[in-house]
C-alpha cells in the first residue's frame, strides 16, 4: 500500500490539531471562562451542600445518572469498534460503494483498511477515556457514601471544606476523562471525511475544531452557568474560592 502524500499530510494534520487542541484547551481553561473551570467551581459547591444535609439519596440519584450516561458511551464504542472490524473483511465492497460517489478520490482496498484500523484505533482510545471515567465516579460514589454526616460533630469545618475540594477534584477528572471520550466522537467524525477525500477531511477537523471551541467558550450555556456565579465570558478575573 502507497499512501499519496496528501493522505499523509491529512493524517498528520488530524492527529496535530486533535492533540494540540486538547492541550490547548486544557491550558486555556486556566486563564479563560470556560465550561471545564465553572462546572468545577460548581462541583465544588456541590459536595459543600452534600456535607451539610440530612439525606445524601438525591445526590446519589444525580451522579448515577452521569455514570450511567458515560456507561452508554461505552457500550456503544464497542458495538462501533464491532462494526469497524466487520467493515475490514469488506473494504472491497467498501471500494465498490465509494466509487459510486462523484466527488470520492481514488481509493483501494488496502487503503481502506488502512483507513478502518486507524478509526478503530480511535474508538479504543474513546473506549479506555469512557472506561476510566466510569472508575473514578465509582470512586466518587465511595466518598459521597463516607462523607461527613450533617450532624455529626467529628469533623471541623476545615475537614468538611477539605472532603468537598478533593471529592469535587475526582469529579472534575471523571468529566475531564468522560470529555475526552466524546471529543474522540466528534474528531471519528471528521475522520470520515477522509473516505471521501483528504481535501474534505482536513476541512472537516478544522470545523470540529471550532465547534468545539464556541461550545467551550463561546456557547449559550456557559453564559447561563457563569451567571449563577455573577460572572460573563472572558477573562478569568477572580481569585480561586
Amino acid at each position: 500500500m502507497n499512501l499519496a502524500f496528501i493522505d499523509i499530510f491529512a493524517l498528520v494534520f488530524f492527529v496535530t490539531v486533535w492533540v494540540s487542541y486538547s492541550q490547548f484547551a486544557r491550558l486555556r481553561a486556566r486563564t479563560t471562562y470556560s465550561l471545564s473551570h465553572i462546572l468545577r467551581q460548581l462541583r465544588i459547591d456541590w459536595m459543600r451542600t452534600l456535607t451539610r444535609k440530612e439525606h445524601q439519596i438525591a445526590d446519589a440519584a444525580l451522579l448515577g445518572n452521569v455514570e450511567r450516561t458515560v456507561t452508554f458511551f461505552a457500550s456503544s464504542t464497542i458495538l462501533v469498534l464491532a462494526g469497524v472490524l466487520t467493515l475490514l473483511a469488506s473494504a472491497d465492497n467498501v471500494v465498490q460503494v465509494l466509487e459510486n460517489i462523484p466527488v470520492t478520490a481514488p481509493t483501494s482496498a488496502d487503503k481502506v483498511q488502512f483507513k478502518l484500523a486507524v478509526l478503530s484505533l480511535v474508538f479504543v482510545f474513546a473506549f479506555f477515556k469512557f472506561t476510566w471515567a466510569i472508575r473514578q465516579f465509582g470512586f466518587v460514589s465511595v466518598l459521597m457514601g463516607g462523607a461527613p454526616q450533617y450532624r455529626s460533630t467529628d469533623y471541623s469545618d476545615e475537614e468538611r471544606e477539605l472532603f468537598a475540594r478533593q471529592t469535587a477534584k475526582v469529579i472534575d477528572q471523571a468529566g475531564h476523562e468522560y470529555n475526552n471520550g466524546l471529543r474522540a466522537y466528534y474528531f471519528a467524525l471528521a475522520y470520515l471525511c477522509w473516505f471521501v477525500h483528504p481535501y474534505v477531511f482536513m476541512a472537516s477537523t478544522a470545523v470540529v475544531v471550532v465547534v468545539l471551541y464556541r461550545r467551550e467558550y463561546r456557547s449559550k450555556v456557559l453564559r447561563a452557568l457563569l451567571a449563577t456565579k455573577g460572572l460573563a465570558p472572558g477573562k478569568i478575573q477572580e481569585l480561586e474560592e
